[in-house]
């Protein structure tokens, strides 16, 4: 659900083959999460529907629900189709008028995609049975003659993306502590996913798969390109390569084989987005620097250079020891071999000690920024006291 920027990689899926996922059990977060067993994706479509735990929506309900699909309804646009805002009721998931009951974002594919079905199809048996607060919520799908449909809880804030890179009164700039808990939520997402749970890699992480709620928790959409994770000794899933440019991993590029390493280094592209403000890719900025990773590598080895690549629109809002943790941190996700990656849990164990008070603006209890030696903040979005718009949510595009 996130508009993706840069080249999305086409293949098709390959062989199911399986990745070491080391000690991963301890996901991050404690938040409570459940699921039931996944099975491996080439199960038939009737198995992987008749074992969802979401709800059968018919095209009616859904036609009335977003009232005929209008397109002042209309949330974001991609190349599987489009994404609609509508109205449910909370206990029966019937229509609901405007305004009442809760709210809902319905992706529907265009009719005339096979690769949108098998995406689509991903969608239902990952979030159909994966339950974790920091994945987005699948409430239900339809599936009726060539209609093809998914219903998400509705994230306001939109995307990561958005808030990142569009300008405008919808987007205020992310201050530093909201991006670090941003990060925090993502990370917990991913390293669920890793957990013997689990045992999914996400193979498409990037900001515009990143949506923010009203309290801007991060929670991880757009699983048509997840692959299960590990059978046996293997220690890789042996594919052709799909993801986003920018974003995948080298030795993925490479080789096609993916690990849940390879979704580390993409955390770690969106980690020096976060910090840098600027996108993975960006012809439009001077030669030289199109390509973050290049760019910033450089400075992140480098203590004195570090804030060299942090966003001017941060001010004075970090601490020196919260930007040299996450400098190195994103340094170590970034790693050309995939052995010295560390592994999502420990990405969690660091982004939580970057949330300590130490390491986050001093608000004092009327608003104001205390301005202390070590965390000086200006004021930023996100405040309590300070208005922000809800901006709308973008959608995600099979490739762009």
């Amino acid at each position: 659900m996130g508009n993706c920027f840069g080249v999305k990689i086409k293949a098709e899926n390959s062989a199911d083959s399986a990745i070491t996922w080391g000690s991963s059990s301890r996901n991050g977060s404690k938040s409570t999460s459940s699921l039931s067993s996944v099975p491996p994706t080439l199960r038939s479509e009737g198995d992987i529907l008749q074992s969802s735990n979401v709800h059968s929506f018919t095209f009616n309900d859904l036609k009335t629900a977003t009232r005929n699909f209008r397109p002042d309804s209309v949330l974001g646009e991609g190349g599987f189709g489009s994404v609609f805002k509508g109205w449910i009721e909370e206990k029966t998931l019937t229509a609901a008028k405007p305004g009442t009951g809760i709210v809902i974002a319905v992706k529907k594919l265009n009719q005339d995609s096979f690769q949108g079905h098998r995406e689509w199809l991903a969608e239902v048996n990952y979030l159909g049975q994966l339950s974790h607060p920091n994945l987005v919520k699948l409430i239900g799908y339809c599936l009726e003659d060539e209609q093809r449909l998914l219903v998400y809880e509705f994230m306001p804030r939109g995307s990561l993306e958005n808030h990142l890179f569009r300008r405008g009164s919808y987007f205020q700039p992310l201050s530093w502590s909201l991006r670090m808990k941003v990060a925090l939520g993502a990370a917990k997402g991913l390293a669920f996913l890793h957990s013997d749970k689990a045992r999914v890699i996400y193979r498409d992480f990037k900001t515009s798969n990143v949506l923010l709620d009203a309290d801007y928790n991060a929670k991880l959409s757009d699983f048509g390109l997840a692959k299960d994770g590990p059978t046996g000794d293997k220690s890789h899933v042996s594919t052709r390569v799909m993801g986003t440019y920018g974003y995948a991993a080298p030795e993925y590029l490479a080789t096609g084989h993916l690990t849940a390493r390879s979704d580390v280094y993409s955390f770690g592209v969106v980690l020096l987005e976060l910090l840098s403000g600027r996108r993975a890719i960006d012809k439009h900025r001077p030669n030289g620097e199109h390509n973050l990773i290049e760019w910033a590598r450089p400075y992140l080895t480098n203590k004195r250079r570090v804030f060299h690549i942090l966003d001017s629109r941060f001010g004075s809002q970090y601490s020196l020891t919260g930007a040299h943790k996450m400098a190195n941190l994103a340094l170590q996700c970034l790693s050309m071999d995939a052995r010295y990656r560390p592994s999502m849990s420990q990405v969690v164990s660091i982004l939580e000690q970057v949330q300590d008070p130490k390491d986050l603006p001093r608000i004092t209890s009327g608003g104001a920024v205390n301005k202390s030696r070590k965390a000086k903040s200006r004021s930023s979005g996100g405040i309590r006291g300070v208005k922000v718009e809800y901006p709308r949510p973008s959608a995600s595009p099979l490739y762009a």
